[in-house]
């Protein structure tokens, strides 16, 4: 007889776009080097016109057809851009409460992906760039060959664990998500 392999704990990861999805999959191949035995589903949450709230919905729509077709779940979250926050305070009220209600974590991106993948890499991980835009600008300047849709492949390029944990430490979402899967102390 055979020894039975463990599942490996399924992580929920809800991503605004393909760029998000990539940075999750590099994510999981960074668990998988820790001898991490997880899988992070990495759930592109299209069409959601960046809105915060939408992506949410969506989120929590897809949670419940993919736990239905292959059981629970056991951490979930969303990774999302800060900078479509506060067109719609009423909407924008709505997030937590519904996040919370579903136990999905939220990992803000500030003000997006780009200013957040910037805060990956060596006196670069204190910049806060104000909007999208110099975001973008920032992070080329330091990557020329950045481009947004970039593969996990492309990705591990420059983005290794060292450089997820550097952000982590000032990224107190992106800090607390890889603690509860248990890719860092969370002390």
């Amino acid at each position: 007889m055979s020894a039975r392999i463990p599942q490996r704990k399924r992580i929920y990861l809800g991503c605004e776009g393909e760029s998000e999805q990539s940075y999750g999959k590099r994510l999981n191949e960074i668990a998988d080097e820790a001898g991490l035995h997880l899988h992070i589903d990495c759930d592109v949450l299209q069409p959601g016109s960046g809105d915060p709230l939408a992506l949410i919905e969506m989120a929590v729509r897809h949670i419940r057809q993919k736990v239905s077709n292959r059981g629970l779940f056991a951490h979930r979250a969303v990774i999302l851009d800060a900078d479509k926050l506060n067109i719609s305070p009423d909407r924008d009220a709505r997030i937590p409460r519904l996040a919370e209600s579903h136990s999905i974590q939220l990992i803000w991106q500030r003000p997006c992906h780009e200013g957040f993948l910037l805060r990956h890499f060596p006196r670069r991980d204190t910049i806060r760039p104000l909007t999208a835009g110099l975001a973008m600008a920032a992070l080329v300047n330091f990557w020329p060959e950045f481009r947004k849709g970039m593969t996990a492949r492309e990705l591990a390029t420059r983005i290794d664990q060292a450089s997820v944990l550097r952000a982590a430490a000032v990224e107190p979402d992106l800090n607390a998500f890889l603690a509860l899967i248990g890719l860092i102390d969370p002390r």
